[in-house]
C-alpha cells in the first residue's frame, strides 16, 4: 500500500481545547472540518480555524491529484514553550507511528509554530510549507495587532502585565511598611524557583478546579475561605510592624508573620475543600472526594510542618523548641504522608474496579484526546485505552486524575 502524504496542521497554543473543547490529535477529514467549525463558532477571529480550513483544501485537492493524503490537527499547550512542543512531538510521534506517512505538507498561522519546524524534521521530511494569513491582517500582525491579541491571552497577559503590576505592588507595600528591598528580592527569588519547578502550573491546575458559581453549595465555603484568607493578610501584616517593634528582623520576622497566619490559612483551604467535597457527592464524582482528601491532609502537614519551624526559628519563650523536636515532626509528617498516600492509593482503586468506565473517553490534563477506554485490568491495577487508530494500551491507575463525562489522565506530556 502506498505511504500517504500528511497534511499537518499545529495548533501549539492548543486553542482548539481551549475554546471549542477539541482534544489533539484530530485525524481525518471529517474530524477536522467539525472540529475547525467548532473552534470558528467559539471563536472566529482565531487564525488556527483559518490553517485548518486550508489544511482541509490542501487535502481536498491532493485528493484530486491522485495522491493519498491523510490530514492532521495537533495540538500543544496554551503555555508554550516546552510544554507545548512536547505535547506536540508525544501526539506528533503517535500520528507517526500509525499512519507512517512518507511526508507532509506543514499548515501554520504564524511565526510562532514555525518553532516546532526542527522538530517535525526530526520525525518525519517536509515537503512544503504554508503560512496562512488573514488577508486584511496580514501586515498589522507583526505589529499592533499580535500585541493587541496576545494581551488577551491569559499567558501572555500574565508576563506583559502581571510582572510588572507585582513589582510595583511589592515596591509599595516594602517601602509603606519599612521592609527594604530585600524582601522584594526573596519574593521574587521564590517566583522564580516555583516558575523553574513547574510548580506554578501545578497550583493553577488546583485553582482551576475552585470556580465559583452560586448553583453550587461550594460557594458559600469559598466566600468563608476568602474571608479567611482576608484576615490572615491583616494579621500577616499586623505581626510583621508588631515584630519589629520587638526589635526582631530578617528571618525572625517572616517566621513570626508565618507562626500567627499559618493555621488561619489551613482553615480556609480546609474549607474551602469541604465545599468541593460536598458538591462532589451531590454530583455523583465521588472519585474525586479522594484527590480533595489527599489535599487536605497534604496541607494540614505542610502546615505543621511551617509552624514547628518558624517557632524553632522564633524560640522567644517557653516552651522552646529544639532541633529534635523539629525533626520528629519532619519524620512523623513524612510518615504520615506516606501512610495517607497509600491508603487512598488503595481506596480510588477499589473505586475504579467498581466503576463502569467502559466506553468513557480518555484524555490529558492539557487536553490530548488519548483514546478511549474498552476495559479495567484489575490484576495490573491499569485502564485498558483503544486508540483511534484502534491500537490498545494500559495506563495505571496512579494516573487517573478526574472522572466526569471523560477520564482525565495525568501524563508525561508536560
Amino acid at each position: 500500500m502506498k505511504k500517504p502524504i500528511l497534511v499537518l496542521c499545529i495548533d501549539r497554543d492548543n486553542d482548539l481545547f481551549e475554546k471549542a473543547k477539541v482534544s489533539g490529535p484530530v485525524v481525518g477529514r471529517e474530524k477536522n472540518l467539525t472540529a475547525a467549525c467548532a473552534l470558528a463558532l467559539a471563536d472566529p477571529e482565531d487564525a488556527d480555524s483559518n490553517a485548518m480550513f486550508y489544511a482541509i483544501k490542501v487535502h481536498d485537492e491532493m485528493k484530486k491529484e491522485g495522491h493519498e493524503a491523510e490530514v492532521v490537527t495537533c495540538t500543544g499547550d496554551k503555555s508554550l514553550g516546552y510544554a507545548a512542543d512536547k505535547t506536540l512531538s508525544n501526539q506528533l510521534d503517535r500520528v507517526v507511528k500509525e499512519i507512517n506517512p512518507s511526508s507532509c505538507v506543514l499548515i501554520s498561522d504564524g511565526a510562532s509554530d514555525e518553532e516546532m519546524l526542527p522538530i517535525i524534521k526530526s520525525r518525519i521530511k517536509i515537503d512544503s510549507t504554508k503560512i496562512v494569513f488573514v488577508k486584511q491582517a496580514k501586515e498589522l500582525e507583526k505589529t499592533y495587532f499580535v500585541l493587541i491579541e496576545k494581551l488577551k491571552d491569559p499567558y501572555y497577559a500574565k508576563i506583559l502585565l502581571g510582572i510588572p503590576a507585582l513589582l510595583m505592588l511589592l515596591f509599595s507595600v516594602s517601602s509603606y511598611i519599612g521592609l527594604g528591598w530585600q524582601v522584594i528580592g526573596v519574593v521574587i527569588g521564590i517566583y522564580l524557583l516555583i516558575r523553574l519547578f513547574g510548580i506554578d502550573n501545578f497550583i493553577m491546575r488546583i485553582l482551576k478546579e475552585f470556580r465559583f458559581s452560586v448553583e453550587k453549595t461550594s460557594w458559600i465555603s469559598y466566600i468563608g475561605a476568602f474571608s479567611l484568607l482576608m484576615v490572615g493578610a491583616l494579621i500577616c501584616y499586623q505581626s510583621v510592624v508588631y515584630s519589629q517593634k520587638l526589635g526582631l528582623s530578617g528571618e525572625k520576622v517572616i517566621a513570626y508573620a508565618t507562626s500567627r497566619t499559618v493555621f488561619l490559612v489551613l482553615i480556609a483551604v480546609i474549607l474551602a475543600m469541604a465545599g468541593k467535597t460536598i458538591d462532589a457527592i451531590h454530583e455523583g464524582k465521588k472519585f474525586s472526594i479522594t484527590k480533595y482528601s489527599m489535599y487536605m491532609i497534604g496541607a494540614t502537614l505542610a502546615v505543621l510542618v511551617l509552624k514547628i519551624s518558624s517557632d524553632w526559628v522564633l524560640n522567644l519563650s517557653k516552651p522552646y523548641v529544639y532541633f529534635s523536636d523539629l525533626l520528629l515532626v519532619l519524620a512523623t509528617s513524612t510518615a504520615i504522608g506516606y501512610v495517607s498516600t497509600k491508603v487512598i492509593s488503595e481506596i480510588k482503586r477499589d473505586m475504579l474496579i467498581n466503576m463502569r468506565l467502559d466506553g468513557k473517553e480518555a484524555i490529558s490534563e492539557q487536553g490530548s484526546y488519548l483514546g478511549k477506554i474498552v476495559g479495567v485490568d484489575v490484576k495490573s491495577g491499569s485502564l485498558i485505552i483503544q486508540t483511534i487508530f484502534d491500537k490498545k494500551y494500559t495506563i495505571p491507575f496512579g494516573a487517573v486524575s478526574t472522572i466526569s463525562e471523560n477520564v482525565v489522565l495525568k501524563t508525561g506530556e508536560s
